[in-house]
């Protein structure tokens, strides 16, 4: 599964994919093989591209919810970062923004499970709008801000691509 590592102010796109027994790290679209061994609990032994690394976890407290953080020691350096879902950046930020309304679109291909809102129907921030199953996992997509379905593009039982067209929102006007 992708997720996105913000490592000080940059960020970048990974991906940790097991096949055919080998373990390869995809950074920002590029595969690297590499191999991982736990040393001792929280200390690894990575080797990529003929270059060993001892690396020392030390998990962190993230203020957001749905990412991790970590502290890294690696070659004398410490290094803070975090791991975090772009899926859920996807449904902050990206089809229906918090406090706006807009069109909330699939993270990924899946399964639209279930429906839990009609046309027409008030939903409150945090709701949970639908549950798409993709890759075998239940994911709850929830409403970023207080409004009203306007739009339904999906039901029970149909599959979708990524980017496709979910739900539409429109925003509850601040009194």
């Amino acid at each position: 599964m992708k997720r996105t590592l913000t490592l000080g102010k940059d960020s970048h796109e990974v991906e940790l994919l097991h096949q055919d027994g080998a373990l390869t790290l995809v950074w920002e679209g590029k595969p690297h093989p590499i191999d991982i061994r736990e040393v001792e609990p929280g200390c690894y032994s990575i080797l990529m591209e003929g270059r060993s690394v001892e690396v020392l976890l030390d998990p962190g407290k993230s203020p957001d919810l749905d990412s991790h953080a970590f502290r890294a020691l690696v070659s004398g350096g410490i290094y803070e970062f975090s791991l975090a879902d772009p899926r859920r950046a996807l449904l902050a930020g990206g089809g229906v923004g918090a406090g706006a309304g807009g069109t909330l679109t699939s993270p990924m291909p899946g399964k639209v499970v279930k429906l839990l809102v009609a046309a027409g129907e008030a939903v409150q921030e945090g709701q949970t709008l639908l549950i798409l199953e993709a890759m075998k996992m239940q994911n709850e997509y929830k409403s970023p801000s207080a409004g009203t379905v306007l739009k339904l593009y999906v039901q029970e039982g149909s599959t979708v691509e990524t980017a496709s067209p979910m739900v539409e929102l429109t925003a509850t006007e601040a009194s």
